[in-house]
């Protein structure tokens, strides 16, 4: 099925994963150059979603690695299994025993027992994590390294060895080497710059927000119960709301998620009060919540004033309504006079701004200050 991009984008569709055909290029590539792919984006946008579709639709079993702060390669890789190699010691205690009863002296026994080291680390008490488990599966798998700009640089140089070779060394026992090479994907929401090495190895791409069209398309592909011009005009909203200067702009699966309450709501037309009233689906912070009321009205009808029950649910300070008739398209308080409005600010241009690579400073998410000194890191 994935002998073309036509291919491609035929068998994610049929996952229910609607890929435009610059994405379903670069799966067509990776499946081709057996070669990991790094997908950059902000949250919500797909990413993930691409690499569970793509295990369903070539029939892998997915494994994932969910990357945090502060994360080890004992969570990632492998670690010993202590507490087994413990119940088989006191198991075994009389069999030791027996092995250095005749022994001469302490050091004897030592090395007779030393002698014996490889029977407690061997395969037997080896507990595989995700990124050895893709290695060692006698299957074909998807793996998925999700939000590896969360993880500390030291995990970076972890995954350089299986992201080059497909391969990992376990010192004690030896290395390992994929018998099958995995579809590794890696997902960044780009909070931090990855290392260059990092990059080297992977085919790059990055997601951004669909145009309205492929999200429209997406949303029908949802079976949400909500009518295709209804679905129609919520995408627009929808895409008017992350023009806005908003902390969290609203994800595709938000979208979604607010096309299937409306359906469950019986809505059978959009209108101001009932988007205010379920805005929450899709906006998660306050001070965003306050942006998006004001802005909604305009949204589904670009004269319309804001009715004052509108903004019972927060605080301005003062009572009046808003009016959003005027030509820059934000709304103006009543005591405002023309020669104080000043134009909404552009918010997909601050929003670009903040996906800019290295807009954190040092420290953020635990990565090295440049100020701190060796093995301390900067709090947040």
């Amino acid at each position: 099925m994935l002998d073309t991009v036509e291919g491609v984008r035929e068998a994610l569709a049929g996952e229910g994963y609607i890929a435009d055909e610059r994405l379903a290029t670069t799966v067509f590539l990776q499946t081709r150059l057996d070669k990991p792919l790094l997908i950059e984006g902000p949250a919500g946008v797909g990413k993930t979603e691409l690499a569970k579709a793509l295990a369903a639709a070539t029939g892998r079993r997915l494994l994932r690695l969910q990357c945090y702060e502060g994360q080890d390669e004992t969570k990632a890789l492998y670690e010993w299994d202590y507490g087994k190699q413990l119940l088989y010691t006191q198991i075994l205690r009389e069999k030791i025993g027996q092995l250095v009863a005749d022994a001469a002296d302490l050091d004897e026994a030592v090395d007779r027992i030393g002698k014996q080291e490889s029977v407690f680390f061997s395969d037997r008490f080896l507990a595989s994590r995700p990124l050895l488990e893709a290695v060692r599966s006698e299957e074909p798998v998807v793996l998925l390294i999700d939000e590896i700009d969360r993880a500390d640089e030291a995990l970076e140089a972890v995954l350089l060895e299986l992201l080059g070779e497909y391969q990992v060394s376990v010192p004690e026992i030896g290395t390992f080497k994929a018998k099958y090479a995995p579809y590794v994907v890696l997902t960044s929401n780009n909070t931090r710059d990855l290392a260059a090495a990092l990059k080297r190895r992977c085919l790059h791409m990055f997601l951004d927000y669909p145009s309205s069209e492929r999200e429209l398309e997406i949303v029908r592909s949802k079976d949400t119960g909500l009518t295709e011009a209804l679905a129609a005009q919520l995408v627009d909203v929808v895409r008017g709301l992350r023009d806005l200067d908003l902390r969290k702009a609203p994800s595709i699966s938000e979208t979604i998620d607010w096309a299937r309450t409306l359906a469950v709501l019986g809505v059978d037309e959009l209108s101001a009060k009932v988007l205010s009233d379920t805005v929450s689906v899709v906006v998660k912070y306050d001070k965003d919540v306050r942006k998006a009321l004001d802005a909604l009205p305009r949204l589904v009808d670009p004269n319309a004033k804001v009715p004052a029950v509108l903004h019972n649910n927060h605080d301005h300070g003062h009572d009046h309504a808003h009016d959003l008739g005027h030509d820059h398209g934000a709304h103006a308080h009543s005591h405002d006079t023309p020669q104080d409005q000043e134009p909404e600010p552009d918010g997909k241009a601050v929003r670009q701004a903040k996906d800019k690579p290295g807009r954190f400073t040092n420290g953020y998410y635990g990565t090295p200050s440049s100020t701190a000194s060796l093995g301390r890191r900067r709090p947040f």
